[in-house]
């Protein structure tokens, strides 16, 4: 059992889930690793201990957690691939990620991670003690899938496999058997904006996932509020997601504006392991 819990917080609700469900399955000590202008203060006043440091200061940090006895570490929250390339972290990880011949999410944070455990470091599974944010299968809303988002999810499904064997993105939009967008690095928001504007009339199908072989030490597939805010804008009707390997966050507030919408929201057996929950 985990004593001693480190958590690399960024922006977002869920580092602060991580932090009270660690704590609901008896973690002793959860610490935070919060990065200025991105950790919220409710992650940070959740935590036994917090310390405040920037991105250009990582590689430092890093090296001090090492020594402080942790029986692991968590990276948890957003912290986007893109600011990797905008100057945001110091001069060592960029020079880490030069190494890099592809720039994917995986190989990005894949990198990281072992330049982390080689300081001594065990980094964890991020959907540990995410128990209460991890739906199973079948429809979480009022309204189940009508016929044809059923066909068009099953059509996106086979997409979002196709494309995560090239680490290209989770999020596949689809309508009338039409794939409208397919998410690139700039993220599942802005890719079902884009397959919005093809979407006239609405009723479009988002399917979200976790490819095969997923890491789930970094970057797991995550729906919230603005998920389906943003699908509504864009005139998607219906959400899948992998049952077991994909966190919720805000589950009631997201149930609640699903239903009053009239936007179905279904949990799928991929066939795939689920994400570990606990060590």
């Amino acid at each position: 059992m985990i004593e001693k819990l480190a958590i690399i917080a960024g922006s977002g609700d869920y580092p602060r889930l991580l932090v009270e469900g660690a704590h609901r399955a008896g973690v002793r000590t959860v610490d935070v690793m919060a990065i200025k202008g991105s950790t919220s203060r409710q992650t940070a006043a959740a935590a036994d201990h917090v310390r405040w440091w920037t991105l250009r200061e990582s590689v430092a940090s890093l090296r001090r957690l090492a020594s402080e006895g942790y029986d692991g570490v968590i990276m948890a929250g957003q912290i986007s691939p893109m600011s990797l390339f905008r100057g945001g972290f110091d001069r060592e990880i960029q020079k880490w990620l030069d190494e890099l011949k592809v720039k994917t999410a995986h190989t990005i944070f894949g990198k990281l991670i072992e330049k982390i455990e080689a300081m001594g470091l065990k980094v964890l599974p991020a959907s540990l003690f995410m128990d209460e944010a991890m739906p199973g299968v079948g429809p979480l809303t009022a309204r189940d899938l009508t016929e044809q988002e059923k066909i068009d999810l099953e059509h996106a499904k086979q997409v979002v496999h196709d494309v995560g064997l090239h680490d290209v993105g989770q999020t596949v939009m689809v309508r009338d058997g039409m794939v409208l967008a397919v998410e690139a690095f700039e993220g599942t928001n802005a890719a079902i904006k884009r397959g919005g504007k093809l979407s006239r009339g609405g009723g479009s199908v988002v399917y979200k996932a976790a490819r095969e072989g997923h890491d789930f030490r970094f970057d797991i597939p995550v729906i919230g509020l603005k998920t389906l805010k943003t699908m509504r804008k864009a005139g998607a009707t219906a959400l899948g997601f992998q049952a077991g390997r994909q966190i919720v966050l805000q589950k009631d507030a997201v149930l609640a504006y699903a239903n009053k919408h009239s936007i179905a929201i279904v949990g799928v057996d991929s066939g795939l392991a689920p994400a570990p929950l606990r060590p």
